[in-house]
């Protein structure tokens, strides 16, 4: 049977991308619960059938709002989030507001309700590891968040495991490594690199570019979550990861030589405060206890498949890309 889904913040990035992919691939029937800040988007969710998907503009935070639309789910998917780490080091409020508030007010309604709950967190809540660790981010990894926005989500996971615990709310918790690909803010690393090469403009590369990201394509992050939701055991975590390590020198080399650019076109600029160093995800959990695997392992195939759909929708982008460049100029980035 299909199952009623709220999906919050499915007009941001990942969630967009989760809902398109619940429609190609589930008889599931969606409501997205979105705020439609600066990084919302209703062009994400353009061309996606009427009868299957209702969007509703409203704030995580708000209660009743939250209540109604949670009653009339089977399954909530909880991907709102304030995310910029850069915006939490300038205003850290948002953050505090989005991830901890609006997660407390989406537990006490699936408290009250009994509803499935499941919760979409970051790799950066574990904090960072040297360059030479031989280790990767696994469950069992204590928390040491470095920044305001990974704090806060590091905050939002220990409620849902407490609303676990003290209430028996059934929810299952995901912690994911760096996403990329259709539908991304260009404020974020690798659409800004792409979208920059597309208007004429040289990349640019905080300091050395040496710190490492664990890049997973966003349709692989949408699979895992739905296996998780399908199958994964009441109370755990699982972290969800595709072995994509890279430094970010790599992958700016990589956009510019798909893009048919010298690898060296581009400028360093001032790194960013508390920037870690390097995430790294153990997926053996997720992919021996639920039998996941990724569709996109190659990350240049990937990476190339990104900047088609840059290339392809510039309508989508251009909007976001003045005001997001102006802002970065402001900060000296």
């Amino acid at each position: 049977m299909a199952r009623k889904i709220l999906v919050t913040g499915a007009a941001g990035f990942i969630g967009s991308n989760f809902v398109h992919y619940l429609v190609a691939n589930t008889d599931d029937v969606v409501t997205v619960l979105d705020k439609f800040t600066y990084a919302g988007n209703e062009a994400s969710l353009t061309g996606l059938p009427e009868n299957r998907v209702t969007v509703v503009r409203g704030d995580i935070c708000d209660a009743e709002v939250v209540d109604r639309l949670v009653a009339d789910s089977d399954v909530v998917v909880h991907y709102a989030a304030e995310s910029h780490n850069d915006n939490s080091l300038h205003d850290p409020r948002p953050f505090l507001d989005t991830n901890i508030i609006g997660t407390y007010t989406l537990l006490e309604a699936v408290r009250r309700h009994g509803k499935r709950y499941h919760h979409i967190s970051t790799d950066e809540v574990y904090g960072d590891l040297e360059l030479d660790d031989p280790n990767r981010f696994t469950e069992a990894t204590p928390y040491n968040p470095s920044s305001p926005y990974s704090s806060t989500k590091a905050g939002s996971d220990m409620l849902v495991r407490a609303w676990v615990r003290s209430f028996g709310v059934q929810a299952t918790i995901s912690n994911c490594s760096n996403n990329y690909g259709p539908r991304q803010h260009v404020e974020k690393f690798i659409p800004r690199q792409i979208t920059n090469i597309l208007v004429g403009e040289r990349p640019k590369l905080y300091g050395e570019g040496l710190n490492v990201r664990d890049w997973i394509h966003a349709d692989d992050h949408s699979s895992a979550v739905l296996r998780i939701v399908e199958a994964g055991r009441i109370g755990e975590t699982y972290l969800i990861g595709a072995d994509g390590e890279k430094n970010n020198k790599e992958v700016l080399e990589l956009i510019l030589t798909g893009m048919g650019q010298p690898a060296d076109a581009y400028d360093h600029v001032v790194d960013r405060p508390g920037h870690d160093l390097r995430y790294a995800i153990d997926s053996t959990k997720l992919r021996t206890e639920l039998g996941w695997q990724p569709s996109f392992p190659d990350f240049e195939k990937g990476l190339a498949a990104t900047i088609d759909w840059y290339r392809e929708n510039e309508a989508w982008w251009q909007p976001q890309k003045a005001a997001t460049e102006a802002k970065y100029k402001e900060q000296g980035q």
